[in-house]
Formats: structure tokens, C-alpha cells, sequence
């Protein structure tokens, strides 16, 4: 563990983005599907929404892609090397439609458990399935239990003759149906406690049609055309190459997936969130000028920009980590799951209210398909944990953000490999996850080295005073905040409710943070007056959610950011902060 501060990166030698390849076909292919007669065309989506339908034939576009591929990594046969690159091709799903996203991206989430167990055998079995085209669900949840995985009464005992029987329900569960092969989480020991589940993965082909049930499909508020139904198994037989890891392992696995999957779910909120602001800044856009020259129109929708750049760099940040920061995922990939779906839902009800009526209309309409973004979206945050678990999840550890954070201890290589997206990413290990985060949180804890590096370009001209007046804000909020978490005491069923807000002004910091370092390491910030807006609104706005006074004149660089926006309002958000030139097929995605 160091203090030291990396090298900023030259602007004169940008690196290239190993994962632009994929990503680039991928949206130049999305948008051709998106045209009259396509499956991802509006009013097809809209059918299905309607009709409560799934998407098979989008999700057959997406297998003819090689999306698949990019779920398997490359050691077990597959295409995926990065984590951020399956993240990126979610993401640019979920731009267009969150109900297939979320249904053909589960077979990535469904596997994970089996990639983080690390058994190379059973790792490339299953990566041949998903390569033929097997769907993998898990299923976790139960109808009486939630989220308490460990109450969960489904159960595996050793059969008579070998292997295992399994019996019970599991419910609420993506793709239980339709997935060929489903990771099941089992009580192995009547005592059940955190040895006492096991996972298996459950190959229903293999299973005579008396031995499981499939339960009926949920109606849903959201992603309506998704599976989102159950599975009952009536002593089922497994063979002994079902089980996932060790006996009793369960737990500790699905802790460790989570990881992953929560990211997955952050990726898909910001596909989302990027669509929805699309929708917003076209309907401002094309109302020939009275809505963009409104002041409180421009204020809002470039508050609501401010808040999904926040987004996009925790992100960003989140999806680099495994790679960079794999032994602080704990708190990386609670702190995004936490904060990333809550800020978009917070972004569409400010756009909502922005649109009006308009807002509301079906999405076949040619003013918006902003209904369907709106109800599709509210399933994410409790996807893989709502931000209340996730919060938990940060609690918990506390003690170990604020110890590190007290004694100046980061992991600059890491942060410096996490916050650079042009840079290449070293081998994703999952043997380095852990339950609880190895040394505190060294994005926020290399804040203070953050601040001190932006003002040193400041006194060389290559920032402004208002910027690092704003970081060192920033700085001092999060000092405060540390102390307050380091002087939180509770019992593990006895957490108070004001450490629940603490939560949630960490992630703030957190997500700020990771705004300035992403800043500091853009190859081409320093020649783009427009990243250093965007990064100044992302201050503004975290400052305003942590409910630190704000000058009215430091708020008015929210207007500038909205005029960025309807200059070219299906541009990614991330071209505004770190200057990346969207080609023509990621702005026609967008859209």
C-alpha cells in the first residue's frame, strides 16, 4: 500500500481502449436493429411491452452477435478478457431496451458463481453451453425470505446412491423458466448459518418433467416481457458434478458473485439513465427553441446531466475494479449498486417532470418512450440487493473505510488502473474477491492525494481556482464524513437508523471522487474547456446531495452543461467528461 500519486496522463499520448472493438460493433449493429421491421425498432419494443412478450427475437440478434461469448472469459473458452467490456456491451443494450438487457444478460449474472469457484473443469463445461446457446438463471431468492439469503429453506441432501436431491421452492427469479441451465442455492446442513448452504448447478435437461415445476410467470410493474417466474424441484437428482466449489461454500460464493452481478446491474441502470436523458434533451431540443431557452428547462435538465455523470464515473470505476481494486469490491460494488440505480431513479423523476404529460405518453409515440424507461427501471435497484442491503453492506464495514482512510492508505497502482479506462486492465482474479474489503476504500482515501494533484495544475494554469475551491470542499466533507463513520457503534441487528444516511453521503463521496480521478487521468482534458465543465457540475451536484451550501453562481455551470447536452443530446454522457468523440453509430443508439 502506497500514498504516491500517479503520473497524469499525457495528453499528447492517449492510450488506446482495448475494449472500443466490440462495443463499436455492437452499437453500429444496434443501430440498424432499431429501423422499421427490426426487433429492436420502437414500436416492436413497444408491442412487446404491451403484449407482456418477451423479446425473443431481439435476444436472437444479440446471440447472432457473439454476445454470448463475451459472458464466458477467456480462459474458459470464451471472448471476455475485461470485465468493463461486458459492462459496456449491457450498457449499450440497455440504451436501447432494459427488458432485453436484463433478460439476455442474466445468462453473464447466472454463470458467475461458477467463474468465482475457479474449478477449471466445470468452468469450461459450462462455458460450451452458453457458447451453444444454453440461458443460465440463479436463483436465489425465495417467496417468504427476500433478500435473507440464509433463511432460504429449498434444500440438497446426499442421495442414497451418490450425488444430490434437491427440494423446495425458489421464486421472483430472472429466467427460471426459459434457462436451460439454472445456479441453484440449497441448505446442505438443517443448522443452516454461513457454512450451512451449498450451490449447485441444475441442469434441467437432465431432469425427468416429475422432478420440477416451473412457476408461473410474475406480472410486473416493469421489464414486463421478462421471465420473471420460479422453479419448484421435487427431489431432484444431481450428480455430483452439479455442485459449485465446496460443501457449505454457497454463501461465501454468491458473496463474492455478487460482486460482479451488482456491477451488471449498475451497467444497466446507466444504459437506461443514458436513454432517458436521450428522450429528455430531443423532446427540449425539438420544440424549435422555447424549451431550450427556458431557464428553469436548461437548469434542470443540466442538473439531471450532472447526475448522470456522477453515475457514469462510479461506473466506470466499479467496472475497472475487479481487475484494479479486486480485494476492495466489497465496498466498490455496494457503494455503485447503492448509489448508481437511486441517482437514476432520481434523474427520471426530474425529466419526468420536465416532460409533463409528454413523459407519460405509450411508447410507440413519437414524443417519447420515456413511460417504458421509467417503469423498467425502478426493477434495478432491487436487483441483486436493494440499496437498503447494499447500505448494510457498507456499514459493516465502516470501521475499515474509516481506519484507512484516517491513516492516508490507498492502493495507488490499483486506483490509478481503475480510473484510466484507456489503460489495459491486469488479469481479473477472483481468488483476490473477499467478503469484506481488504484495506478500506481507496478511491475516496486517495482523494486528499486527488485534490492536492488538481490544485498543482491549477497554480500552471491548466485548471481554475473555482474548481479546486469546489474539490477542497469536497474534502473537507468527506474528512468530516470519516470521522462521523469511524465513531458509528452498533450491534449486527441493532444498526442505527442515521448510520443509513452516512451510507449514503459516502457513496456521494465516492462517486465525486471517482469524477475527479477519471478527470485527472483523461488523456485529453487538458485541452477541452468542456470536460472541466462537466467535472465542476459532477462537484456541484454531489455538494448539493450532501447538502453543503452552494453559490448561486457556482450553479449556473449546470446551464452550460444542458447546453453541451442539447447541442448534441444523443451523445454517451461520457464523451462529456472525458472528450471521447462519439462516433455516428453510438449517437444513433442513443436515440
Amino acid at each position: 500500500m502506497t500514498t504516491t500519486s500517479p503520473t497524469t496522463a499525457s495528453p499528447t499520448t492517449p492510450v488506446q481502449n482495448p475494449s472500443a472493438a466490440p462495443l463499436e460493433r455492437l452499437t453500429r449493429l444496434l443501430g440498424e436493429l432499431t429501423g422499421p421491421g427490426q426487433p429492436f425498432a420502437p414500436e416492436a419494443l413497444a408491442e412487446l411491452d404491451r403484449t407482456e412478450a418477451f423479446p425473443a427475437e431481439a435476444c436472437q440478434a444479440l446471440d447472432a452477435f457473439g454476445l454470448r461469448r463475451y459472458y464466458v472469459p477467456a480462459e474458459h473458452g470464451g471472448a471476455l478478457e475485461s470485465f468493463d467490456v461486458v459492462m459496456g456491451l449491457l450498457r449499450a443494450v440497455s440504451r436501447i431496451d432494459l427488458t432485453v438487457a436484463a433478460s439476455h444478460g442474466k445468462t453473464y449474472l447466472g454463470a458467475a458463481a461458477t467463474w468465482i469457484a475457479g474449478e477449471p473443469a466445470a468452468a469450461r463445461r459450462l462455458g460450451e453451453r452458453i457458447a451453444e446457446g444454453t440461458t443460465v438463471s440463479c436463483a436465489l431468492t425465495e417467496r417468504h425470505h427476500g433478500s435473507d439469503l440464509m433463511a432460504g429453506e429449498l434444500t440438497g441432501r446426499p442421495a442414497p446412491g451418490g450425488g444430490w436431491l434437491l427440494s423446495g421452492e425458489k421464486w421472483l427469479i430472472n429466467s427460471a423458466t426459459r434457462a436451460g441451465l439454472v445456479t441453484v442455492l440449497a441448505r446442505t446442513d438443517d443448522n443452516g448459518g454461513p457454512r450451512g448452504f451449498s450451490l449447485f448447478l441444475v441442469d434441467k435437461s437432465r431432469l425427468a418433467p416429475e422432478h420440477f415445476t416451473h412457476l408461473p410467470k410474475v406480472p410486473t410493474y416493469g421489464i414486463r416481457g421478462a421471465d420473471i417466474s420460479g422453479i419448484a424441484f421435487h427431489d431432484a437428482p444431481l450428480p455430483e458434478d452439479a455442485l459449485i466449489g465446496r460443501v457449505g461454500a454457497g454463501i461465501e460464493i454468491i458473496l463474492k458473485a455478487l460482486h460482479l452481478s451488482r456491477t451488471g446491474c449498475v451497467a444497466m441502470s446507466l444504459g437506461a439513465g443514458d436513454h432517458a436523458l436521450a428522450l429528455a434533451a430531443e423532446f427540449v431540443a425539438q420544440d424549435g427553441g422555447g424549451l431550450a431557452r427556458d431557464p428553469y428547462v436548461r437548469r434542470e435538465l443540466g442538473e439531471a446531466a450532472a447526475g448522470l455523470l456522477l453515475a457514469d464515473a462510479t461506473g466506470v470505476v466499479a467496472a475497472r475494479s475487479p481487475h484494479a481494486l479486486a480485494g476492495e469490491m466489497s465496498v466498490i460494488s455496494a457503494a455503485a449498486k447503492a448509489y448508481v440505480p437511486a441517482e437514476v431513479d432520481a434523474l427520471i423523476a426530474r425529466l419526468l417532470h420536465l416532460l409533463g404529460p409528454y413523459g407519460l405518453l405509450s411508447p410507440d409515440d413519437p414524443h417519447s418512450g420515456f413511460a417504458k424507461v421509467e417503469r423498467d427501471h425502478r426493477i434495478i435497484g432491487i436487483f441483486d440487493g436493494s440499496s437498503l442491503v447494499n447500505r448494510s453492506a457498507l456499514i459493516e464495514q465502516f470501521p475499515r473505510i474509516a481506519r484507512g482512510y484516517a491513516k492516508g492508505r490507498w492502493d495507488a497502482e490499483g486506483l490509478a488502473e481503475a480510473t484510466n479506462p484507456q489503460a489495459p486492465l491486469r488479469p481479473m482474479r477472483p481468488g483476490d474477491f473477499g467478503l469484506v474489503s481488504s484495506g478500506g476504500c481507496s478511491v475516496v482515501a486517495g482523494l486528499s492525494a486527488a485534490v492536492g494533484e488538481l490544485r498543482e495544475l491549477a497554480a500552471r494554469g491548466h485548471a481554475s481556482t473555482a474548481l479546486t475551491t469546489l474539490a477542497g470542499r469536497l474534502l473537507e466533507v468527506s474528512d468530516r464524513l470519516h470521522q462521523e463513520l469511524a465513531a458509528v457503534r452498533f450491534s449486527p441487528r441493532a444498526v442505527p437508523g442515521h448510520a443509513f444516511g452516512f451510507a449514503e453521503r459516502f457513496e456521494s463521496c465516492f462517486a465525486a471522487a471517482s469524477a475527479l480521478h477519471l478527470w485527472l487521468r483523461a488523456a485529453a482534458r487538458a485541452q477541452s474547456p468542456l470536460a472541466e465543465t462537466a467535472l465542476t457540475a459532477c462537484l456541484v451536484k454531489a455538494l448539493t446531495d450532501l447538502e453543503e451550501p452552494v453559490d448561486e453562481a457556482d450553479r449556473t455551470v449546470f446551464d452550460d452543461l444542458a447546453d453541451a447536452v442539447l447541442a448534441r443530446p444523443s451523445a454517451p454522457i461520457h464523451s462529456l467528461l472525458d472528450h471521447v468523440e462519439p462516433t455516428s453509430s453510438q449517437e444513433g443508439a442513443a436515440s
